[in-house]
């Protein structure tokens, strides 16, 4: 086992108090505030320990780079905002999803990731109604009657 780093305590602490999981930048920029010296590779480094020692778990949603947060957490899915992009955990799970799957198959786990917007970024600015001029494709000046596409 690895010894136990000044580094390495301010990163558990940093994703330990954010109650979130995090992507490595916001670890650093976390973890900074105890060891102002703390560079992204040893983040890293030692979020990878951290990963294989059990103490933390990668959380990978599509398209988006890990984030991490503490072990133990009981069976709990993720939102993220929007907005922020910024992801929490939801401690509430729809159950047994078995339904869901093609006739014949059997669902052995699932992860379910909401979308929309945190409590800090808000609701949507409110969209204003269209009317039917403003529905219709813009035409092309050099083409009549022929929508402009960009690009033309």
């Amino acid at each position: 086992m690895e010894r136990n780093t000044r580094q390495r305590s301010a990163i558990r602490d940093a994703i330990a108090q954010a109650e979130r999981p995090l992507l490595p930048q916001e670890v650093l920029d976390a973890a900074q505030q105890v060891v102002p010296g703390l560079g992204i590779a040893t983040v890293y480094r030692n979020l990878k320990v951290l990963v294989e020692e059990g103490e933390l778990q990668a959380v990978n949603l599509p398209g988006e780079n890990p984030r991490f947060e503490l072990m133990g957490h009981q069976h709990h899915h993720h939102f993220q905002c929007r907005q922020c992009e910024r992801v929490f955990d939801v401690h509430a799970c729809p159950g047994d999803l078995s339904g869901l799957a093609p006739q014949g198959f059997t669902v052995e786990d699932h992860d379910l990731t909401l979308y929309g917007r945190c409590k800090d970024c808000g609701p949507p600015a409110p969209q204003t109604p269209q009317t039917e001029a403003s529905k219709q494709p813009k035409t092309d000046p050099r083409t009549p009657g022929h929508p402009h596409r960009h690009g033309d």
